[in-house]
């Protein structure tokens, strides 16, 4: 992995699109930055598509992309929210997006769509929560992620959000997925089980094709990926550019794909650096470059 510093102005031109983990890149303890969060908007300003990817399941999204009045939280400033590993997505009627001011404000601005039918979800939510039920059994220590009722696609059990437990205990968890015949992946707070071969990669790609009718892995000069952690792998090992927030490096040894570059600050100052590597390259650049073109 390169310092961010080392990432060519040249390539950072080129930039029209940003896909971002959320968990431990945007957020730090639970909660996004303000710096982040500044960035998000920045970057959807200069024009160029801003695009979530996340483990989190979807009740947990829909606040991101819709708000909660009742918390007095506003939509996050993205374009689209991929959830539950890729398996669904938030995403606009329209690309480019409407702006919210510009829409009808009794317009939800996103609509939910599935890579699964409702039939495969029904059955596979069946089977799920029978192997639930045996990892809950077999392995005392575990609990499910605080998302029961609102996950629709996979199982989540919880090693490192509100507990904190060893890597024994994930590799246990992991085995019995396996046994079940689950794909799995690991999260920086939580361990995924699923019925399909969903991952962050394969989930933004069949996004792109969804929202722009384009092949993703033909346009990988435009776009980068920003993430921290094991599920963030996929992204890592395609995206020709890659970038790490810093609270990645206690992990990397264990990473089979790793970022190309690393940012100097962790979580949502990381990701704000990026932000401002790419702006920086732009303002440097004319005329400017659109993905929402």
């Amino acid at each position: 992995m390169e310092p961010l510093a080392q990432w060519p102005l040249a390539e950072r031109r080129l930039i029209t699109g940003v896909f971002t983990d959320i968990d431990d890149t945007l957020t730090t303890a639970g909660a996004i930055t303000a710096d982040a969060l500044q960035a998000l908007s920045d970057l959807r300003r200069a024009g160029l598509a801003v695009i979530a990817v996340t483990g989190r399941h979807s009740g947990w999204c829909a606040r991101l992309v819709h708000g909660d009045p009742a918390q007095g939280q506003a939509p996050w400033p993205m374009d689209a929210l991929l959830a539950e590993n890729g398996a669904l997505a938030f995403a606009p009627a329209t690309w480019p997006p409407i702006a919210p001011g510009a829409a009808d404000p009794k317009a939800p601005r996103f609509s939910k769509i599935y890579q699964q039918s409702a039939e495969e979800r029904a059955q596979n939510a069946l089977r799920m929560e029978q192997v639930a039920q045996r990892v809950l059994r077999e392995v005392p220590a575990i609990r499910r992620a605080q998302d029961v009722g609102g996950r629709e696609t996979d199982l989540a059990f919880d090693y490192n959000e509100h507990q904190h437990l060893p890597d024994t205990v994930v590799q246990q968890v992991l085995a019995l997925l396996h046994d079940e015949g689950m794909v799995t992946s690991v999260s920086s707070i939580h361990i995924h089980g699923c019925y399909a071969d969903f991952n962050k990669w394969q989930g933004a790609c069949w996004l792109v094709q969804q929202l722009l009718g384009h092949d993703l892995r033909q346009e990988l000069a435009h776009w980068v990926f920003v993430g921290d952690s094991g599920n963030d792998q996929p992204m890592f090992q395609h995206f020709r550019h890659s970038v790490g927030v810093a609270n990645l490096r206690p992990c990397a040894a264990r990473l089979t794909h790793r970022p190309r570059y690393l940012t100097e600050a962790e979580r949502g100052a990381g990701f704000a650096e990026v932000a401002h590597a790419i702006l920086h390259a732009r303002a440097t650049a004319s005329p400017p470059v659109s993905a929402k073109a």
